[in-house]
């Protein structure tokens, strides 16, 4: 149950209209930050991140929570269709949008990714002077990394259906899908053992989501490296590891933590990729991130 006021709000991306949520905090008489929060592969806005806007509007922040295009309450045809490209700019009409919000410091905003937006959140912060703090947590940071998770035979699966996706594209007909979890060594994009059901318990119980993508997004999802981009952020990051992470490999991102500079904050987890969505794991790691929220852009002040 949503306990913080929120109101549904849109805005253009390209020509598609994005939906999502706004929660703006109970202080009034002055411009506060903001937090510009989208999820993770194929998931949307539904699937625990207003615990999180809750958090951190608690905190005197406003949260400005979206679904890419192609999924969930955004437009966007086909259905279901994963475009890093297409989601990045979603990104960039997210701020653009937050800018012009009554109440709100436009030279306060800061960016929330998780899981495969965490990457996202690299690549956009790396680009866009306007954001002033970004928060990663068990970020996707290197595709070539995280591709042999999935294991051979449903790599070479997945590779195949993508081909087929392509000719459906071709053809102008509905796309191919593949699965975005299931079981180990079944043909998913993400298939450790505590995929499919750490996945599935994030979404409410009467809440229906489509397991499934555009397989398309096979070709591209392996060579996608935003880890890349840390090193160029100027803006603080809070970076939030999960130590037993089975879907983007915490190793690799430690290293490229590593080559980035002091702006950068890592904090280790002994969490699997899932865990800290819900508690107790949840509990811990929101309480970091709203602490860094607020020790970088205060929202306290005018």
């Amino acid at each position: 149950m949503t306990t913080t006021p929120r109101a549904d709000i849109d805005f253009d991306s390209n020509g598609t209209t994005v939906r999502g949520w706004l929660y703006r905090p109970s202080t009034t008489g002055r411009a506060v930050p903001i937090v510009v929060m989208a999820h993770g592969l194929g998931a949307v806005k539904e699937m625990r991140l207003d615990a999180f806007a809750e958090q951190f509007a608690a905190a005197g922040f406003a949260a400005l929570v979206f679904d890419y295009r192609h999924f969930g309450a955004s437009d966007g045809e086909p259905r279901q269709l994963l475009s890093i490209g297409r989601q990045l700019a979603d990104w960039s009409a997210a701020i653009d949008y937050a800018a012009t919000l009554d109440g709100i410091d436009p030279s306060r905003i800061a960016l929330f990714g998780t899981s495969f937006s965490g990457g996202h959140v690299l690549r956009v912060a790396a680009q866009d002077k306007r954001v002033a703090a970004v928060v990663s947590q068990c970020p996707f940071t290197d595709g070539p990394s995280s591709a042999p998770t999935v294991g051979l035979r449903p790599l070479l699966t997945i590779g195949v259906r993508a081909g087929l996706d392509l000719l459906a594209t071709a053809l102008r007909r509905p796309p191919v899908t593949v699965p975005l979890t299931a079981e180990p060594g079944q043909t998913a994009l993400m298939n450790a053992p505590d995929a499919k059901p750490g996945y599935t318990a994030l979404a409410p119980a009467d809440f229906t989501h489509p397991n499934e993508v555009a397989a398309r997004i096979g070709l591209t999802l392996p060579l996608y490296r935003p880890g890349r981009s840390l090193q160029k952020i100027k803006a603080p990051v809070f970076l939030g590891v999960c130590l037993d992470d089975s879907v983007a490999p915490a190793r690799r991102t430690l290293r490229y933590a590593a080559a980035a500079g002091p702006n950068v904050e890592v904090h280790e987890y002994p969490a699997g990729h899932f865990d800290i969505y819900v508690s107790p794991d949840f509990d811990k790691v929101v309480a970091d991130e709203t602490a860094f929220l607020v020790r970088h852009l205060d929202p306290s002040r005018a």
